[in-house]
């Protein structure tokens, strides 16, 4: 089976190069190990009416990446409006930020089709597509109306939210609707499935059988397949790391002190005010832990042109510097905040010095940096995770200190805790949280999906006879692509 994912972005896979996020660095060993052609945006757009190369297409181990330019009259409308304007904040149950216009669902079902258009240049027989998270619900149902019959599953990254939520969406019904042409819909949770069949059945009125959806488009199984990470490699990107100039540098200037990390992308999902006002209160009411913990925190700003972001960043630059003020001495500062990227190598590195790692989203799909954080433990002197347990880690990662992250006094509590827990404890944790992460890898997990959306063909009538494989993915796309320029 010929296998194409696609997604929003793409990441090249050099350790030492930032992360744009969790999603990249799940495709990443997917593609390099299978084989499969990932599409996604160059981060370009182009006029319609200018003659630009199609595609650039580059070797990732044994698959390869092609990036496109995307309309830039719709460009706008779709990513910073109704992906990021309506369907990021209802995915995560903040309807209450949704601003979205009819104009930006059009640019939104627009962009879906282009891509559609786009991936029939890759396609050969016996292809079957992989598509990744909420830029595209609808490119299954865009697909169909190319006449593609093979296999197209989706993976939804974020939460899926109760129908009262989802109902908020501009044009949900006929977008939902369209998500269901899908062959395979793969959750992080149970409770995000459950949360879709209950849409559906209330919603749209459609039969439901054992998870299967039966609509206009046919069968849509809806299945659950928690992501996981190559737990080994990022261990061992832990042990290599002490050399690294800024882990050195960051253990030479603790003096002894614990350390806590939080790391993630600069969103109100995350939880970030919430987090930083239970430091504040942890120093406020038990300041023995003044100057015997501190925090870092990175936090990468994204998404800047969205108002609900520019206002986030401005709220946390400012209870940082709050903080800091009251709580912070000459030679001492509570909270070191960092506003850029930093790799997979050099984050491992991080995590390993902080005794406390730190992940309290208010709601999310997985999260991928709580399992990272565990990963990269010493295992004969680890850490303690404090995580949220409205964070789809936490299904997995019972051995953590579950926390709610509304609740500041008891995230105050838990970071005294786990700051001071002895190591007998600490390893017993560890060592059951590992145990989950070895059993549930990013390899097990790419697996399983694609072996799902496999007994998809053979539930299909009419299926071409599988052709013979090429030696190497780019061979055929070399062939195929006219106007490509190679890189």
């Amino acid at each position: 089976m010929n296998l194409i994912v696609v997604s929003n972005r793409v990441a090249r896979g050099k350790p030492n190069e930032p992360m744009t996020g969790g999603l990249a660095a799940a495709l990443l060993p997917v593609v390099e190990h299978s084989g499969a052609i990932w599409v996604g945006s160059s981060g370009r757009v182009r006029d319609g009416h200018q003659k630009e190369p199609f595609a650039e297409i580059e070797a990732l181990g044994t698959g390869a990446i092609a990036t496109l330019d995307l309309p830039a009259a719709h460009y706008g409308g779709y990513y910073e409006g109704f992906a990021n304007s309506a369907l990021w904040p209802a995915l995560h149950s903040r309807s209450d930020l949704i601003r979205v216009s009819r104009e930006d669902y059009v640019s939104y079902r627009e962009v879906n089709a282009f891509m559609a258009r786009a991936l029939m240049r890759f396609r050969k027989p016996q292809t079957a597509f992989w598509v990744q998270d909420y830029h595209f619900l609808a490119l299954g149902a865009e697909l169909r109306e190319l006449g593609v019959n093979d296999p197209i599953g989706f993976f939804l990254h974020t939460p899926w939210p109760v129908t009262a939520v989802m109902q908020g969406v501009p044009n949900h019904r006929e977008l939902i609707t369209a998500m269901l042409a899908y062959d395979l819909l793969g959750f992080q949770t149970e409770e995000d499935r459950q949360n879709l069949l209950s849409y559906v059945g209330a919603e749209l009125g459609l039969t439901i059988e054992d998870g299967v959806v039966v609509s206009q488009h046919g069968r849509t199984r809806c299945e659950v397949f928690p992501i996981g990470i190559d737990a080994e490699k990022f261990a061992a990107y832990a042990a290599k790391s002490a050399a690294h100039p800024d882990v050195s540098r960051l253990r030479r200037s603790l003096n002894g002190e614990r350390l806590a990390i939080g790391v993630d992308r600069l969103d109100y999902s995350k939880g970030l005010v919430n987090r930083i006002s239970a430091f504040d209160r942890l120093w406020t009411e038990q300041p023995q832990f003044t100057r015997s913990i501190s925090l870092l925190q990175i936090a990468n700003p994204s998404r800047g042109g969205i108002e609900a972001y520019g206002n986030l960043q401005n709220e946390v630059a400012r209870l940082v510097t709050d903080v800091n003020g009251r709580h912070g001495e000459v030679d001492w500062t509570p909270i070191r905040y960092l506003n850029k990227g930093f790799s997979q190598a050099v984050l491992a590195g991080l995590y390993r010095t902080a005794q406390v790692g730190v992940v309290t989203p208010l709601h999310d799909g997985m999260n991928l940096v709580a399992k990272e954080y565990v990963a990269a433990q010493n295992p004969a002197d680890p850490g303690v995770l404090v995580l949220s347990k409205f964070a789809g880690a936490a299904n997995e990662l019972d051995a953590a200190l579950l926390v709610n992250p509304h609740d500041i006094d008891g995230m105050a509590r838990a970071i005294a805790v786990a700051s001071s827990m002895p190591l007998t404890e600490r390893k017993m944790r560890w060592d059951a949280m590992m145990k989950k992460l070895r059993g549930h890898t990013i390899q097990q997990w790419s697996a399983d999906f694609v072996a799902e959306l496999e007994k998809c063909r053979t539930e299909k009538a009419a299926v071409a006879p599988l052709a013979a494989q090429p030696p190497q993915a780019l061979r055929w796309l070399k062939s195929a692509i006219s106007g490509v320029r190679l890189i």
